[in-house]
């Protein structure tokens, strides 16, 4: 503590350094720190408040899916080995009520796939499931900001249902933010970063397990906080992964300073469920009993709302 030094001379012994002693010693060291050590360095001023700009928030209550925001995607270009065609079509994408999503706050957005052995897309792919995707492509882009989600999911094995970010332009180099995706393990989900150097197989993943009795199947929120440095996932509040600009320049490019839009999707099967559970029969990455639950109906994301905000000060 500068400016304050004690002396204790040799006229009496430690025994006899009393209680009283001690006493005095400890108020006058507590009343000189409540003083302040060093009157040339004052306290700093309180920082400016952080205030929180909402930007885009989507509850999914009206009848429909708001197609001045969203995009629905149809199979075109097909990857990750995925099993399914993604279809304009009800059948898939729908806004449910919450008698139909329990545990949501009005209604919902429901994703779902089908089994539709056989189907032909318009330009001559064969798929026996369909399912749905949508994104807010050229109609909300942004840089930085916390995304967040409500979702509630279902426990079929190989299911693939993602809520993300994607950069406009080629990939990887535009940039890819997985908040959140699902392979039908109800304990655990995942979230990753892909770039030029780091993508695909080469992305830097992290997996967060649940506890028995709050798995997947129940709702949580999946956000992401996004800088101009850092990427900090967290589940239901809670930091389970965080990437940084050195962690990504080390492969290659940071390219997460440019604008992203909003997907949501459900994909079946692919190389992700297989890497994850081996199984190759009857589909890649998909065992018959899913195939049976999506015969029946069975597996579904639900998801309460959406919500992107930025801070400033």
């Amino acid at each position: 503590m500068k400016g304050f030094s004690i002396t204790v001379t040799n006229t009496t012994s430690m025994e006899s350094f009393n209680r009283k002693d001690v006493f005095i010693f400890t108020m006058l060291l507590v009343g000189y720190c409540f003083a302040g050590c060093d009157p040339g360095n004052p306290p700093k001023e309180n920082p400016e408040p952080v205030k929180e700009n909402l930007i885009f928030f989507e509850d999914f209550n009206t009848p429909h899916l708001d197609s001045s925001i969203w995009n629905t995607e149809v199979t075109g270009m097909h990857v990750n080995k995925e099993l399914q065609a993604y279809v304009d079509s009800s059948a898939v994408i729908s806004i449910v009520d919450e008698g139909k999503a329990e545990g949501a706050t009005g209604g919902a957005l429901l994703l779902q796939p089908r089994y539709t052995p056989g189907l032909i897309t318009k330009d001559g792919q064969a798929f026996d499931f369909i399912s749905g995707r949508i994104n807010t492509r050229k109609k909300l882009e942004f840089t930085y900001g916390t995304v967040a989600a409500r979702i509630k999911l279902t426990a079929g094995t190989g299911v693939w249902p993602a809520w993300w970010l994607m950069g406009t332009g080629d990939w990887p180099a535009s940039g890819e933010i997985d908040i959140m995706e699902y392979v039908g393990e109800k304990d655990c989900v995942s979230a990753a970063v892909h770039g030029p150097g780091y993508s695909g197989d080469a992305g830097l993943v992290n997996r967060y397990y649940f506890s028995k009795d709050a798995d997947a199947t129940g709702w949580h929120t999946y956000a992401v906080d996004w800088s101009k440095d850092s990427l900090v996932f967290r589940y239901d509040g809670v930091a389970m992964f965080r990437v940084t600009k050195p962690m990504t320049t080390f492969f290659g490019q940071w390219v997460f300073d440019t604008p992203k839009f909003l997907v949501l999707n459900f994909a079946v099967g692919g190389v992700y469920p297989f890497k994850t559970n081996g199984i190759s029969s009857p589909y890649f990455g998909l065992p018959a009993a899913t195939v049976k639950r999506i015969e029946e109906g069975k597996d579904k994301m639900w998801v309460d709302w959406v919500k992107v905000t930025q801070q400033t000060h």
